[in-house]
């Protein structure tokens, strides 16, 4: 089911109508651009929080006459009437709307709240009110918490260590509630480190791959937090929204109102991460060859190692990752390097 065919097999004739929250985000235009190149009617809302307008310029220009069949809200998923407003007429859900990092959420637990789990709960509200046929959201591995096993099962989890953690926990307490309370369709996917053109190389918060790129690219220090030999399972965009529509249009009645782990199921550590990098990097720029990171201490909040099983999502969704770390890793860095994406 990995392929664009199969995908658009699953699909149907007829066009959906999608919401997508979090649209002008790093995976909600990376899906948005998808579904439209797919035929499909799509619906987004933004608050522009972590979001950016460029985004969505980017996939207008990606998606030529196709993008007269996207609607956009500028508005935020904390207010429950706005909620309401784009969820008429939609039969899909995409829920990626969220503040991410664990960093942000232990130096601000209240927004985190606010936007992880009020918003969240706002979009099941307007989605069971409106008759959505399925909702689709974007859990995380970070509920796997203080679980040391390996890999990653779904019905295995141990105690968070972040705020950030806990409200996507609670997300999928509140989906599984909704299902068996009211009969709303959910299905959750627990992303594992999802990467890929278009995600924020600036901030505070940025994610590794992004501001590493940006940093070696302007030869600027990179930093490793703890030894290096902490390691995760980097997922490649592409992997994350063949799941997202694999969930939305399955009629396996086994994986309505479950949890399935996104990834590519390899791990790499934070030190092979970055001379992988440095080295495609080097490719065209050979002045970065000689560049080496520097070390600091472990981050709050953070696991040593995380890997997926994603059998589940196999068996039950068809999902068969497209992209291994360092086939995305080339296709990141060659759309950063570009004039469009750096």
């Amino acid at each position: 089911m990995s392929s664009y065919k199969a995908i658009k097999d699953r699909l149907g004739r007829e066009p959906k109508t999608w919401l997508i929250t979090g649209v002008a985000g790093f995976i909600g235009s990376n899906l948005l651009e998808a579904l439209l190149n797919l035929g499909q009617r799509v619906v987004g809302i933004d608050n522009f929080a972590t979001g950016h307008q460029t985004n969505l310029d980017i996939v207008k220009g990606k998606t030529g006459s196709m993008w007269e069949s996207f609607t956009f809200s500028h508005g935020d998923i904390c207010d429950l009437e706005q909620c309401l407003k784009v969820c008429q007429g939609v039969d899909i859900v995409l829920h990626q709307a969220a503040l991410g990092s664990v960093p942000r959420s232990i130096e601000d637990p209240i927004s985190t709240n606010r936007s992880n789990i009020d918003g969240f709960l706002n979009m099941l509200v307007a989605a069971r009110d409106s008759n959505v046929k399925r909702f689709v959201y974007a859990a995380s591995s970070s509920t796997y918490g203080d679980h040391p096993g390996l890999p990653k099962v779904e019905n295995q989890i141990g105690r968070p260590l972040s705020p950030y953690a806990i409200t996507k926990y609670v997300n999928e307490l509140y989906a599984d509630v909704f299902g068996s309370t009211y009969g709303l369709q959910s299905i959750g996917l627990r992303y594992f480190n999802v990467f890929g053109p278009r995600q924020d190389p600036n901030g505070a918060y940025a994610a590794v791959i992004p501001k590493w790129v940006a940093q070696l690219l302007s030869e600027q220090p990179c930093h490793i937090n703890g030894d290096g030999e902490t390691s995760r399972d980097f997922c490649f965009v592409s992997n994350a929204v063949q799941a997202n529509i694999l969930a939305a249009c399955t009629d396996n009645e086994a994986a309505l109102n479950q949890v399935f782990n996104v990834a590519f199921g390899e791990r790499t550590t934070l030190n092979e991460l970055f001379y992988s990098i440095r080295d495609i990097l080097a490719e065209q720029h050979p002045s970065i060859a000689g560049i080496a990171p520097t070390y600091r201490e472990f981050r709050p909040g953070d696991v040593r190692h995380s890997l997926a099983d994603i059998s589940k999502a196999a068996h039950l969704l068809g999902y068969h990752p497209s992209h291994s770390a360092l086939q995305g890793l080339r296709e990141t860095i060659e759309w950063f390097s570009s004039k469009e994406g750096y």
